[in-house]
């Protein structure tokens, strides 16, 4: 059995979303052909209050970029991004979301970020994304989405820790600066993680 963990396809993380993930939307299509082939799918969801510690609005006299501690924990600042309710904050027109089977959202504590759809960044959340997958079972976990270097190698690195075989689909993704993705496939793959093009997923 196939589970597919679609994370953070959302409006905000597109060309001309607050936040964009350059090249974003191509992840669409590519993901939509996932689906079908997938007996499980869950996607994460970024879900901030509009007051979250991570905006760079929320500290005054500060700015995208700069790096702060935030409840203990170093924080770099963000443009406001995926707030709840909010049209950036919803899953990208296109895809084909009938077909997921379960939201997980994340980044709900405005006093910490979270990466992982697991956990967030000082693991004080359980998203419940891990419990999910061990009570379904599945023998494989591909993941997809936003972005590589960020939120998706953060959770193939905390589902593989569970004990799950994962692999990332590596064209179902797009990084934020190509370097970087680079940087994080091959970290991933060094800690035992699977890498595939979506013509390899049969």
């Amino acid at each position: 059995m196939r589970a597919l963990v679609v994370v953070d396809v959302q409006n905000d993380f597109l060309p001309g979303g607050a936040l964009p993930v350059p090249r974003g939307d191509e992840v669409v299509p590519v993901i939509n052909a996932l689906l079908r082939r997938a007996d499980l799918v869950v996607a994460t969801q970024e879900w901030h209050p509009a007051d979250h510690g991570s905006f760079a609005a929320s500290w005054p006299d500060s700015r995208p970029g700069q790096v702060v501690d935030l409840d203990g924990l170093p924080q770099v600042l963000q443009p406001v991004h995926c707030v709840q309710g909010t049209p950036g904050a919803s899953f990208a027109t296109g895809l084909e979301f009938r077909r997921v089977q379960k939201v997980v959202r994340k980044g709900q504590d405005p006093r910490v970020d979270s990466d992982s759809g697991l956990f967030d960044q000082g693991r004080r959340h359980d998203t419940g994304l891990g419990d999910w997958l061990r009570t379904q079972g599945p023998d494989e976990v591909l993941l997809a989405g936003l972005a590589t270097d960020g939120c998706v190698a953060a959770t193939a690195r905390d589902v593989a820790a569970l004990g799950f075989r994962v692999v990332v689909v590596e064209d179902a993704c797009r990084a934020r600066a190509p370097e970087d993705g680079d940087r994080a496939i091959e970290a991933l793959r060094a800690a035992g993680v699977a890498v595939i093009r979506s013509d390899e997923v049969v």
